[in-house]
């Protein structure tokens, strides 16, 4: 890791700004620029105006899959800590990880499919009197307390990726719906799990009653149409919240694609529905970001997240860093979410484990093995965790056509910018600033990181 507590770099004098670059051929990676390089002519202009603000930053982040904490549990005592400090704080050389995803029971990222009350189809267990927070996954919880002493604030949001196969309607992990008299107990059953989790000292900030709910192929997976989720949130998981004094966790729906909006707005159409919802969560595996800005325009109240995107194994550093920084990183927060989320924190070199129907092709933001390496959507976060802390406002900033970016202005009084050049050739620009200027110069196939005092 480059050093972070360089003093500003002056680029004009003018503004004072000081840039980290990752760049497509890996030749820099989330690296300090040291030297002090001038241009002459005309640019394309990037004014930030610090008055037009927009939505609050909530934080930036990885899902903490079973697989992950397993994986990085098992490092060396010395090496797991420096690890976490890396991952977790933002002082020194820590990138500031301040959001994390878990899955309520199992994802496709655990070794085997669980949930905490399974039982024979034969043998329901209504009362939930053999719930189990420790069924499975049992590195996560203890990992969490090491990430909690060193960031007690980190937001948690909880999705489920299936109800246990007693509820459902086909008695399997795998598809299927839930049963309509188990929603009563599905309630209870999420309500369970927070409460269980808060007995271990985590509080979950937020959940979503489940993962991908259109998926009916992963392992696990659960079906829910968009009128079943308004009808289990208004008569069931929402009443239950505030039944149980959880009504401070925040409930999103949706949890998928930005090509199917018609979903989150027949359940936010539900009045009764909408009235114990947070907002809605969303992935980018079909359809375009830009929906984000549809659902804020129809409902501002209504919070945005965007909480998956995953690396695959048959994709390419450069390849992957341009499209994620375009689309999810800035392309989400230019359309208003307030949460960014790449996939799975950490894999192993054959990017396992996984369930034995679940995507075995996805790549960790680190790969563990004999060696920790740091792979595309580890730097993909620290561009913005590390400077972009929660409570930060994004900010306007002009977009010329070849320069997509975002800015932001921070708590600690700092404002911080992040562009992206995907373009075979350099480009030099200028920043302006409150009738300050600074002339930058961003290599061909890279992203930056500028960051520079209010005043």
């Amino acid at each position: 890791m480059p050093e972070q507590n360089a003093p500003y770099q002056s680029y004009s004098e003018n503004l004072a700004v000081a840039a980290w670059l990752t760049t497509a051929d890996q030749t820099l990676l989330f690296q300090r620029q040291e030297n002090d390089v001038r241009f002459t002519g005309d640019f394309p202009v990037i004014a930030v105006d610090s008055e037009q603000k927009y939505q609050v930053i909530e934080g930036f982040g990885f899902s903490l899959t079973g697989g992950s904490a397993m994986l990085i549990s098992r490092l060396a005592a010395p090496d797991k800590s420096a690890l976490l400090r890396e991952l977790f704080s933002a002082d020194g050389d820590g990138i500031g990880i301040s959001f994390l995803r878990l899955s309520i029971g199992a994802s496709d990222l655990s070794e085997r499919c669980f949930s905490y009350n399974d039982r024979p189809a034969d043998q329901p267990d209504p009362d939930l009197i053999h719930f189990d927070i420790e069924a499975g996954d049992l590195e996560v919880i203890p990992l969490l307390k090491e990430i909690l002493a060193i960031n007690p604030t980190i937001k948690i949001i909880a999705t489920a990726w299936s109800a246990p196969p007693w509820m459902k309607t086909n008695n399997s992990f795998v598809g299927g719906s839930l049963r309509p008299d188990c929603y009563a107990v599905y309630a209870a059953y999420l309500v369970k799990y927070l409460k269980a989790m808060r007995d271990k000292g985590i509080a979950i900030h937020a959940i979503t009653p489940q993962n991908e709910p259109l998926n009916h192929k992963n392992d696990p997976s659960m079906v829910m149409q968009a009128h079943e989720q308004a009808e289990f949130i208004k008569n069931h998981l929402g009443p239950a919240l505030w039944e149980a004094g959880l009504a401070d966790v925040e409930l999103f729906c949706w949890d998928h694609n930005c090509d199917v909006k018609e979903y989150p707005l027949e359940v936010f159409a539900n009045a009764e529905a909408r009235r114990y919802l947070a907002g809605s969560a969303w992935h980018l595996y079909g359809g375009d970001i830009s929906a984000l800005s549809e659902m804020q325009q129809l409902y501002p109240e209504m919070k945005l997240y965007f909480t998956e995107q995953w690396v695959g194994s048959d994709g390419q550093f450069g390849g992957d860093l341009m499209w994620h920084v375009r689309n999810v990183l800035i392309g989400s927060l230019l359309n208003w979410s307030r949460v960014v989320l790449e996939w799975n924190l950490a894999s192993d070199p054959f990017c396992c484990p996984h369930t034995h129907g679940g995507e075995a092709r996805c790549v960790g933001a680190l790969t563990v093995g004999e060696e920790v390496s740091r792979n595309v959507a580890y730097y993909i976060i620290a561009h913005a965790a590390k400077f972009v802390r929660p409570g930060s406002v994004r900010i306007h900033s002009g977009q010329p056509t070849s320069l997509p970016n975002v800015a932001f202005a921070t708590p600690s009084g700092d404002i911080v910018m992040i562009a992206l050049n995907d373009e075979a050739e350099t480009q030099a620009f200028t920043i302006q600033f409150q009738g300050k200027n600074a002339v930058v110069a961003l290599p061909a196939k890279a992203v930056a990181t500028y960051v520079w005092k209010a005043s």
